[in-house]
């Protein structure tokens, strides 16, 4: 798959090609419901999720971030998480709505910032389960 900029044994994160800073996060198994998925990997989803949303808003600095899980033209778990700018040419409708103008938006570098998350995904998540293993083997 192109533009993955981060996978482990459970979700990857894709880049989607965008005018905006826009990524998503896909389980491995297609799990067509959050619901359907094990409450251990709805809490990793999520704190893929919060890191992906930290560093977009540090790095980026936007008016808002978005996060979409519709799933209905490929039904399985992903999140959208989307940088969203007063000067962005969809701004405020959602991306999947009516465009209002042409958007010429100066960013920072997105190779940077892609691998700035990319390290702070693998630190931050490595971490999270040595921590997990930790409180595992306490419990036993």
């Amino acid at each position: 798959m192109k533009d993955i900029i981060y996978e482990d044994s459970n979700f990857y994160i894709q880049k989607e090609n965008s005018s905006i800073p826009w990524l998503k996060i896909f389980t491995k198994e297609p799990f067509k419901e959050l619901g359907d998925m094990p409450k251990e990997l709805r809490s990793q989803l999520w704190e893929l999720y919060d890191i992906v949303e930290f560093h977009m808003k540090f790095y980026y600095k936007p008016k808002k971030i978005n996060m979409a899980s519709f799933a209905n033209m490929l039904p399985r778990v992903h999140i959208h998480i989307m940088a969203r700018f007063e000067e962005d040419s969809h701004y405020p409708n959602p991306m999947w709505g009516e465009k209002l103008r042409d958007a010429k938006l100066n960013l920072p570098d997105e190779d940077k910032f892609l691998k700035t998350l990319h390290l702070a995904l693998s630190q931050e998540l490595n971490t999270s389960k040595e921590r997990r293993t930790l409180q595992d083997d306490r419990r036993k």
